[in-house]
């Protein structure tokens, strides 16, 4: 397979690289208390698991931002739910957050990972995705998803198994709302009186889907310009970036994004072999930039790195993903990022 791949799609293009290759980024809250020592600390400030140590936040963003990383991904997770699904994602709202994020970056792609579409009025998704683009100069990566957690369903009085009728929908409104002829009136018409402000720097912010959204492979190739997987093995990760890309090109499209994630516990032995995690490792760098390589080879684009799990100061990791990672990698950030402007 050619590993050369087109992201012609504005902020894609801070993610993918044309020539092949992989970019990293890091998936928020920004905390690392799944660690043991961590988890000490958890408990004693009373806690629940789940719940992140957002403190240090900003200035962590902050330097993932200066540090050549291509993007930085939250979560919508509308209700902590302990019992059933303990992880309260980035905690914030993803849109409050992404807005926050335009103001204190100015590098890294901001993505989402994904917006439930069916739990938000389309309207609204819409205005917020528009003003997070044009806050952030046209940086946003629209990551969108169908939900998996029924317990928010029947909180709004929505119908848990229409949502996958509901999502496409929600897609069609959205990108119709971003036009300039009008608001869509949600019935396939346009009302050209009215409009909605502002409207995003993008010419077409693009949009990935974060699991299947209930939605046939064909539909997701014709109307996502990316797939957002869960981690999983070389092979796995060959046979399902493939499926995209053939599928794209098969209707005559450019390739679009491929893009998982890993949970990563960096060790300060740089040769340590992989201990696996769930969706991920404990594993030295040296190591880690040979898998690296191998998801490359798989067609990956990007990787979206969750440190939770990491044992050491986040700081110190960040820098040295940035130091000794980053460049092990084919190509460098900032020729992407020129590229967008």
């Amino acid at each position: 397979m050619s590993l050369a791949t087109t992201c012609k799609t504005g902020a894609l293009e801070l993610i993918c690289r044309p020539e092949g290759g992989l970019t990293l980024g890091i998936e928020l809250p920004l905390d690392n208390d799944w660690s043991a020592e961590r988890e000490e600390k958890r408990l004693a400030e009373g806690r629940p698991f789940g719940v992140p140590d957002l403190t240090n936040y900003p200035d962590l963003v902050r330097q993932v931002d200066r540090s050549g990383f291509a993007a930085v991904w939250t979560r919508d997770v509308p209700v902590f739910d302990p019992h059933n699904f303990g992880d309260a994602g980035s905690v914030y709202d993803p849109f409050v957050n992404l807005g926050f994020l335009a103001g204190i970056t100015e590098n890294v792609a901001l993505g989402t990972a994904a917006i439930v579409l069916p739990l938000r009025h389309p309207m609204m998704v819409a205005k917020a995705a528009a003003s997070v683009d044009k806050l952030s100069g046209g940086r946003l990566i629209l990551g969108v998803a169908s939900g998996d957690r029924p317990v928010e369903y029947p909180l709004l009085g929505l119908d848990f198994e229409q949502r996958g009728e509901a999502f496409r929908d929600a897609v069609s409104y959205i990108r119709d709302a971003w036009k300039a002829d009008g608001l869509p009136l949600g019935d396939g018409r346009i009302e050209p009186s009215l409009d909605l402000l502002p409207k995003p720097v993008q010419t077409q912010i693009p949009m990935i889907i974060a699991g299947q959204g209930r939605q046939t492979p064909e539909w997701i190739a014709a109307n996502m310009q990316g797939r957002f997987v869960y981690p999983g093995g070389i092979e796995r990760m060959a046979m399902q970036s493939r499926d995209w890309f053939v599928a794209r090109k098969a209707l005559g499209l450019s390739a679009g994004a491929f893009i998982s994630a890993f949970h990563l516990d960096l060790a300060d032995n740089p040769d340590e072999q992989a201990t696996p995690r769930r969706f991920g490792a404990r594993i030295g760098r040296r190591r880690f930039i040979d898998h690296l390589h191998a998801l490359e080879d798989t067609g990956v684009n990007h990787l979206a790195l969750l440190l939770r799990p990491a044992r050491r100061p986040l700081t110190e990791v960040i820098d040295e993903l940035a130091r000794d990672v980053l460049p092990a990698l084919k190509a460098s950030f900032p020729a992407a990022k020129a590229a967008l402007k």
